[in-house]
């Protein structure tokens, strides 16, 4: 098991000369000191995303169906990052979210929160539920806004495309005013057909594509992280975890923990002040 280590803030990493240097070393951490490869565990893998399963920057995201998890097992197994999920609509908070938030931290592991949508409750409320149980914790990844038809719940309601881009834009940026980072967008095939396609937002995309390439799936979309199996196997965590991968190589990781903005979208938002030690 890797020894713990305590680094300062990622803010204050992307003010100081020697950024790059402990950033590279927080990377070194996450992935278990670099003595571990690609990890391969899925209970049921498609060779569809194999490509996935070699990229070097992988991750999980979880939820209280992961139980009792052991971050550091899963820190020293080469995960580089954890998204979690904290809310869901407008009054429900996932129970593991308090302790996986601390425990993944004191882990050294990158982590952040996302905000399951609901079509069912004004997005202003959700925006509230959100800013009142997700600590604007400098530390923490960009939040992420999961959009899903909510096929699974009593709601039943799809709004019509354009009230559905109204509500989620309303999202968007009370979580960015929140955390003061752009926000990731989490979206299915089904909800990037009839809602997002050919829509313009300056956020980073996380794709779900568990059977094919996300380029196979969405038209005309860049993504940031890819969710490439929900039969994933992670030493730390009993039974499955979704697993995901971030789209570049340590250099570019480096540069998403310092500045939270995808690095090929730099040179666009950070002029804008989005990008942290691009302002």
């Amino acid at each position: 098991m890797p020894v713990r280590r305590t680094f300062p803030s990622l803010a204050a990493l992307a003010k100081s000369t020697a950024a790059v240097a402990l950033a590279a070393i927080l990377v070194a951490c996450s992935s278990g000191g670099g003595l571990y490869g690609p990890i391969q565990g899925d209970n049921r893998p498609h060779a569809g995303v194999d490509r996935a399963r070699g990229m070097p920057i992988q991750g999980i995201d979880v939820a209280r169906y992961q139980g009792n998890i052991d971050f550091r097992a899963v820190y020293g197994s080469g995960i580089h990052f954890v998204f979690m999920k904290a809310t869901e609509g407008k009054d429900y908070l996932d129970p593991n979210f308090r302790t996986n938030w601390q425990r993944a931290k004191e882990a050294g592991i990158p982590r952040g929160a996302y905000h399951f949508m609901t079509w069912c409750s004004l997005a202003s409320e959700q925006a509230a539920w959100f800013i009142q149980n997700v600590p604007a914790d400098p530390d923490a990844l960009p939040p992420v806004l999961d959009l899903e038809w909510n096929n699974h719940s009593s709601c039943k309601h799809r709004p019509s495309r354009a009230d559905a881009l109204e509500k989620i834009r309303v999202m968007l940026d009370a979580m960015e005013r929140h955390t003061g980072k752009l926000p990731i967008i989490y979206t299915d095939i089904n909800i990037h057909r009839d809602v997002m396609e050919g829509e313009h937002f300056p956020n980073a995309f996380w794709l779900r594509s568990t059977a094919a390439e996300p380029h196979e799936r969405y038209r005309n979309r860049a993504w940031t992280f890819w969710q490439w199996t929900q039969t994933g196997v992670v030493r730390g965590i009993k039974g499955e975890v979704d697993r995901n991968a971030f789209y570049g190589g340590q250099n570019e990781w480096i540069q998403f923990l310092l500045t939270g903005c995808d690095p090929r979208a730099i040179a666009t938002l950070g002029p804008t002040g989005r990008c942290r030690s691009a302002k």
